[in-house]
């Protein structure tokens, strides 16, 4: 049965790779929490050398709470972000499954 996941995805600053490693601890300890909760789906980064990151979450309402929290919003280093809905018609894993 089709899912409706949201993607969220992250335009990061030309120079992210030399000015995320004071907040990424802090960033991927936020995404750990948010997946242990399972409330993200999947996250990684997009590019090489990386230009975006896209976190997958189950519902829309954790978006713009995971992004008060985010490190990396927070230090500028997101430029731009976009939330799209995405039905998903293959099964997704529960959490902790």
């Amino acid at each position: 049965m089709p899912e409706t996941l949201h993607l969220l995805t992250f335009d990061y600053v030309p120079d992210v790779l030399e000015r995320r490693a004071p907040h990424r601890e802090g960033h991927l300890a936020a995404i750990a929490r948010y997946h242990e909760a399972g409330k993200i789906v999947l996250a990684g980064a997009v590019g090489d050398p990386v230009d975006s990151g896209l976190l997958v979450f189950r519902d829309a309402a954790d978006v713009e709470a995971y992004m008060a929290e985010d490190p990396y919003v927070a230090a500028g280093l997101v430029v731009s972000h976009t939330v799209r809905p995405w039905t998903v018609v293959t099964p997704v894993p529960a959490p902790g499954a």
